[in-house]
Parts: structure tokens; C-alpha cells; sequence
């Protein structure tokens, strides 16, 4: 597991970022912690967004059964405020990946290129559940 207080796959996350309109990306594990940011946010305000967004995660999978039978698999959810987008998907076991963005944006562009972030690192975002949440003596 990448530790907090690395940033390794950041320069990776900022490919995203590519799309005019695009703000800032987030990689998060299923807790709600952070695992990478781009370049343009800071990592307190990342570490914020990642629990939240953690949580949004969680809330957009138990509501499945209102599109269907609820054991269909959650893929992403979109937030929409009067002043730009949140997305956030599912990037392999356990890991999301979650970009701001504009008003202006071009929707297809931004899902397109994390659809394709997500397939080009593959294993590298996957976030297997803690095993040793205990402190160290």
C-alpha cells in the first residue's frame, strides 16, 4: 500500500487534468484516505476531499436498487453545482478517482480520459483493505 504521506502516482493524476475545465483529481481508497492529488491541490485540502468523498461513494452504492436490482455493481457518480462538476469512479478494488471541474466542461472528455487513467495504471490503483489499523510500539 502506498503510504500517506507519498504522492507517487500524482504526476499520473494530473493527465486528467488535460481537459480545459478540469480543476483537480483525487485517488482515495474506500476509507477515505488519501492515496494521490494533483499537482494544483494542496494535500490538507485532498486529505478533506477524500473522506467525503469516500462517504459520497458509499451512500451513491447503497441507493442502487432505485435504478434496478441492487446487485449490480456502483461504477460512478456526478455531483453538478452552479459552478462546476464533481465525478468520481471506480478505479479498482477498494480505490476511487474522484476530478473537479468547471461548468463549461466537456463531460465525455473528462469521463473518457479517467476511464482511460484507470485502465493505464490497472493495479497500481488498487487499494486492498487495511490489514494492520493498529499503532505501532
Amino acid at each position: 500500500m502506498i503510504e500517506p504521506t507519498n504522492n507517487e502516482l500524482g504526476w499520473m493524476l494530473d493527465d486528467v487534468l488535460q481537459v480545459p475545465e478540469a480543476r483537480h483529481a483525487i485517488l482515495l481508497s474506500a476509507d477515505g484516505m488519501l492515496r494521490a492529488h494533483s499537482a494544483d491541490i494542496d494535500r490538507d485540502d485532498a486529505e478533506r476531499l477524500a473522506a467525503g468523498l469516500s462517504a459520497l461513494q458509499s451512500i451513491s452504492r447503497s441507493t442502487s436498487e432505485f435504478c434496478g436490482p441492487a446487485d449490480r455493481p456502483w461504477h460512478q457518480t456526478l455531483i453538478e453545482f452552479g459552478h462546476g462538476f464533481v465525478f468520481l469512479v471506480a478505479a479498482g478494488e477498494g480505490a476511487y478517482l474522484a476530478v473537479s471541474t468547471g461548468d463549461e466542461v466537456d463531460m465525455e472528455a473528462v469521463t473518457y480520459r479517467m476511464h482511460k487513467l484507470v485502465d493505464r495504471l490497472g493495479k497500481e490503483l488498487t487499494s486492498p483493505a487495511r490489514l494492520d489499523t493498529g499503532s505501532r510500539s
